[in-house]
């Protein structure tokens, strides 16, 4: 290669070797042995960062996980309990009502059994004064129509067979 044997043939080869080997060496050692590990430690601290944020974030989300899990179970024990007062609020008002309208049935029942004895009484009664008259208005028409006194007693049992009869 002709590049070559002309590169040893030139007298300031030496130099440039000795150069390039110099620059080299500087770049080794100041960029190879003292910028790269400081380049490395920081990116080493930057992936154990990331590496941690990522624990953080997973162990944050398990967390939540059980929050959210404890409030599902809060919120439907809460609503247990809410249907629950509700069953036994209705419960006790139906048995309140239930209560009430028995004491009413019999307050009714009693009022009605005491209607019925007045009306019963009232019917004993008129039907009493019914005979009476009846028996008083029989006995003066037929001694009106046919002049015969009929007694009293006669009278009032005629009218209680037609009546009842």
């Amino acid at each position: 290669m002709p590049q070559i044997s002309q590169f040893a043939e030139s007298w300031y080869a030496a130099s440039q070797i000795f150069w390039v080997l110099l620059t080299f060496g500087f770049v080794f050692f100041v960029i190879g042995r003292g910028m790269l590990p400081k380049i490395e430690a920081t990116v080493d601290a930057r992936d154990r960062k990331v590496a941690d944020d990522l624990a953080a974030a997973k162990a944050a989300h398990a967390a939540a996980d059980s929050l959210e899990e404890s409030y599902r179970q809060q919120s439907d024990a809460s609503r247990a309990a809410a249907q629950q007062a509700v069953t036994d609020a209705k419960d006790k008002a139906a048995k309140d009502a239930e209560k009430r309208l028995a004491k009413v049935d019999a307050e009714l029942a009693g009022k009605l059994a005491a209607a019925e004895a007045d009306v019963k009484a009232a019917r004993t009664s008129a039907m009493a004064e019914i005979e009476s008259v009846a028996a008083e208005a029989a006995s003066d028409l037929v001694a009106k129509l046919s002049g015969v006194k009929v007694a009293a007693a006669d009278a009032k049992a005629a009218v209680k067979a037609v009546l009842h009869g």
